[in-house]
This record gives structure tokens, C-alpha cells and sequence, in this order.
């Protein structure tokens, strides 16, 4: 049973660090050196517990499935640009101060910019 549940871990962390590819389903049982009943089991169980998605893919004539993770790790990559990393007033925000994130101009600038890029908008205003 814990040999089960040590390829799952593997199999997640795997599927986990292929990150916006993912990985067909036949790979990952081979890179696990699993079969490929078990590997099958393993992915309906981490897509039951919302952990990966399957979609249907064909690939060299063959119907397979491409896992992805539902959640990926953060990045600094993600934050990297934000203001207050480099923000002169940085020591002196605080909720309860008149410097603040929630009346902060160049904090409100730029997560409107992430908002934008997320949802696929380009230009300014």
C-alpha cells in the first residue's frame, strides 16, 4: 500500500515540474517504471483528489491522455516586477498608516497591469 502511495507522490511531483506541458500519460508510467494499469490507476486517483487534469489527446494514431497539474509552485518570477520590493516608503506601509497598500497608487498600477496580462488585455487605458 505505501508502495502505491510512494508513486503517487512521484508521479504528482513529476507531472508537477513538467508544469504548463504536461506530460502524456505513457511517459510518466514509463519515467515511474510502473505498468501501465497501475500508472492509470494512480492518475484516476490523483484527478479524483483535484490534484491533476486529463484531457483526451491523439498522439501517433492513438487516443491518450495529457496530465497537468491543477496548481503549480509559486515563482519569485511572478513578483519580481512588484513595487514594494523596491518602494522607498517600504518601512513606513503599513494598513493602519496613511502609507498603505490599500491607497497605494503604484501597488494599484500594477496589479491592474497583472489583472490585464492574466485575462489576455493589452494596452493602456
Amino acid at each position: 500500500m505505501s508502495k502505491r502511495n510512494d508513486l503517487e507522490q512521484k508521479a504528482l511531483q513529476y507531472i508537477i515540474n513538467t508544469g504548463f506541458e504536461g506530460v502524456l500519460q505513457s511517459e510518466l508510467w514509463r519515467k515511474l517504471g510502473a505498468s501501465s494499469r497501475e500508472g492509470s490507476r494512480i492518475a484516476l486517483k490523483l484527478e479524483s483528489k483535484g490534484l491533476i487534469r486529463r484531457e483526451k489527446e491523439l498522439r501517433d494514431g492513438r487516443w491518450t491522455y495529457r496530465l497537468f497539474p491543477k496548481r503549480l509552485p509559486a515563482s519569485i518570477d511572478s513578483i519580481a516586477d512588484c513595487p514594494c520590493l523596491m518602494c522607498p516608503d517600504a518601512a513606513r506601509c503599513d494598513p493602519a498608516s496613511t502609507i498603505s497598500p490599500q491607497t497605494c497608487e503604484r501597488l494599484t498600477q500594477w496589479l491592474i497591469s497583472i489583472s490585464k496580462n492574466e485575462s489576455g488585455l493589452s494596452g493602456d487605458s
